[in-house]
């Protein structure tokens, strides 16, 4: 069946040189931002176009996603990715994704044909642009379903993949152990129903925080109903945080245990591995599987290895002596009917309808439709486990009470529907605040459906929500750019009591009361002229770094707020004398340390303090900031630039006639020679969203080419 699919894609693949037929079908308008709106005859057209024009946008990163999901990233950057390529290779096996793509529904299927179609297209018109994927098939587009920026394969630690089927000893990373403090990467989503704004037409607010460049804004239209405008991970055929003329989606990262870990006891019997479970002994599977590497000399080598699966799961480490699988969800083919048919859902009903398919997760969902709903819903894959037991570490698999028992159904999941105060928001916090008094009742759900507890984004939000009204569109992205630091009310007060309980004679009393009086006067607020906000911020990440989370899921507040008064004191020491090193004074404006600088078209982005950025006035979401600007020194830099936070941002009307402003991080190119390779950094850092030309009548004015692919 394979084999007649493959034959009939090659015979329906065009001549070299010729363009296809869909190519003659599609019409692309760029506006003035460089934004693509995709128009085609049939889904079909649409999804061509689409992916085309994601690749003339930046199609090395459509490439390095697809190489990540296929396991072939050391193809292209040597033997440091084999480890990488063998865990996803784990789960992404080739003839396993071209026997899903048989099996799929007609219509997917031809939505795969031209999504391969469009990239091959654009492939033979610019050759010699590809590292290693020369050519695209259909059953690729299953390898990579999911459209968040680490799919739930990332919880497994490369280091100790590579240790177990290496066969030695590598240490845990300190960001594997939790040791290291990392930047909120997860997203804001808020919804305001019709009793809360000022017209009674609802609003959402679409607020990922990830890497920047990691998608495209797109919108793509067809003669059957398609019609979504928003965020698309570079690659892939469906928006994946949005809106269509009815509703709007936006995906926060979740804290619902959907990634577990049994522990397996294996013995080998006359040659033979098996694990126990219960009573019996079962066979341990295995496959082999090969990892092709550049060399050094350019050649290609091959490592090749024999990976082990029991039921719950492949095998991806080595604890205490017994082998450790993981469990997580890998549905590919309902994973990519879901991620592309909730584009089409006209209301909240219709979004359910597609979410039975309970084939999401990680996100949580914050929804929006021109019915006048808001809703929020957990991720739709939930396993059904015993509660007795702590699946936060592993478990022990060979007690078949620690197995998943099947899945709870969508109603058995914390939502929520319009509730009675009219908001709903989520910041990767647990649900149980998400719409305040009307909020699920945490004690009503077992433990794992939540691991992530509050944070300080979360209780930001909150302030501001609950005393709300009349919430206009400028409002709502007032709201998501509001300044204040919420993490700063616990952290501080602390250094302030360890500073005041300094004997007179202590000479840190006289070196350090000019800093501590300019923080117990701050605001709490940041701002490009704060030069409080910078002082805080260094005393902050110096504090961090001096005191170890308690668990690896435990953030540093707690061990912050709670260190020794000499450890307060000594960070902030420590900040004044890295502020006065580095730009030679302790009064040092914010913005001038904070910036947004975008040189180059690599996939990591070099960093210059001699060459021009932008300063931001927003901060990392570590300190409670809603909009996120993850930052740091880079070698051969003292100031801070921004690497992942927001991104892609929306904030859309609906009702009659939808309205919608956005702004992306950087341009919509990832050619530097392109004048839409950085021209939204000033509306970006400051918080400007600028008009979406959703109808077609609001691009009148503002179209700066159409064409369509097959010219």
């Amino acid at each position: 069946m394979i084999r007649i699919a493959a034959l009939a894609f090659a015979l329906a693949a065009p001549a070299a040189g010729q363009a296809p037929e869909q190519a003659r079908r599609v019409t692309i308008t760029r506006d003035d931002w460089g934004i693509a709106h995709i128009r085609g005859r049939t889904d079909a057209d649409a999804v061509f176009g689409m992916i085309y024009a994601q690749a003339e946008d930046d199609f090395p990163r459509i490439e390095a996603n697809y190489l990540t999901a296929l396991g072939r990233t050391a193809e292209a950057d040597g033997e440091k990715a084999i480890w990488a390529d063998l865990r996803a290779r784990l789960w992404n096996d080739p003839e396993q994704l071209k026997r899903g793509y048989a099996r799929s529904p007609q219509w997917l299927r031809r939505l795969m044909d031209a999504w391969a179609d469009g990239l091959n297209h654009w492939l033979a018109k610019n050759p010699g642009r590809a590292r290693v994927l020369t050519r695209f098939e259909p059953w690729m587009a299953l390898s990579f379903t999911e459209g968040s920026i680490g799919g739930d394969v990332e919880r497994v630690p490369l280091s100790q993949l590579e240790a177990f089927y290496g066969r030695r000893d590598v240490a845990w990373t300190a960001a594997e152990l939790g040791r290291e403090e990392r930047e909120p990467s997860g997203s804001n989503g808020i919804a305001i129903g019709p009793k809360l704004s000022a017209n009674g037409r609802p609003l959402l607010l679409i607020n990922p925080h990830t890497s920047f460049f990691f998608r495209a804004e797109q919108q793509v239209t067809s003669g059957e109903g398609l019609n979504a405008y928003g965020a698309a991970t570079w690659g892939q055929f469906f928006i994946y945080q949005g809106f269509n003329e009815h509703a709007g989606w936006m995906h926060t990262s979740s804290g619902v245990d959907a990634v577990d870990e049994f522990a397996q006891t294996v013995v080998r019997r006359d040659g033979r591995l098996f694990y126990r479970y219960g009573r019996e002994e079962r066979p341990v599977e295995t496959r082999a599987v090969t990892i092709r590497f550049r060399r050094s000399d350019g050649g290609v080598g091959e490592r090749s290895f024999t990976t082990y699966r029991t039921h719950h799961g492949p095998i991806t480490r080595a604890e205490g002596g017994r082998w450790i699988a993981t469990a997580l969800m890998h549905r590919p083919v309902a994973a990519l009917e879901q991620s592309y048919l909730r584009t089409k859902a006209k209301n909240w009903r219709d979004f359910q309808r597609v979410s039975e398919r309970r084939a999401n997760s990680s996100n949580n969902t914050v929804f929006a439709d021109s019915d006048g709903t808001v809703a929020f819903t957990l991720p739709h894959f939930v396993p059904r486990r015993d509660d007795r037991f702590d699946y936060t570490k592993p478990v022990d698999g060979a007690d078949p009470a620690t197995d998943w028992r099947g899945e709870h159904a969508l109603v058995e999941l914390p939502q929520i529907v319009n509730p009675r105060l009219g908001w709903i928001q989520n910041t990767n916090n647990h649900p149980w605040t998400a719409a305040g008094p009307d909020s699920p009742v945490q004690a009503r759900y077992p433990k794992y459906m939540d691991t992530f507890g509050e944070n300080p984004r979360g209780l930001h939000a909150l302030a501001l929500l609950q005393p709300a009204k009349a919430v206009t569109l400028p409002g709502l992205i007032g709201i998501a750019y509001d300044p204040y630091l919420t993490a700063f009310d616990r952290l501080l007060p602390p250094l302030l009591a360890a500073y005041d309980a300094l004997p007179r004679s202590d000479a840190r009393r006289a070196r350090l009361a000019e800093p501590v009086e300019r923080l117990r006067r701050w605001d709490r607020r940041w701002g490009l002229q704060s030069t409080e906000t910078s002082l805080a911020i260094f005393w902050g990440e110096a504090l961090g770094e001096a005191v170890a989370p308690t668990s690896p899921r435990t953030l540093r507040y707690d061990a912050m707020a709670t260190a020794p008064a000499d450890t307060q004191l000594a960070a902030l020491e420590k900040a004044v004398a890295r502020l006065r090193t580095d730009f030679g004074r302790v009064a040092v404006p914010w913005g001038e340390i904070n910036r947004f600088q975008r040189l180059t078209g690599d996939l990591v982005q070099p960093f210059n303090d001699a060459a021009p950025s932008t300063p931001v006035p927003f901060t990392s979401a570590v300190w409670g900031s809603l909009a996120s600007f993850g930052a740091r020194r880079y070698p051969g830099t003292k100031r801070y630039y921004g690497t992942l936070g927001n991104s892609f941002v929306a904030a859309v009307e609906f009702g009659p006639r939808v309205q919608a402003r956005a702004v992306s991080a950087g341009g919509q190119s990832g050619d530097p020679r392109s004048e839409h390779f950085n021209d939204q950094a000033g509306l970006y850092a400051a918080g400007n969203l600028r008009p979406v030309y959703f109808h077609p009548e609001d691009l009148t004015g503002h179209i700066e080419r159409t064409y369509r692919p097959g010219e």
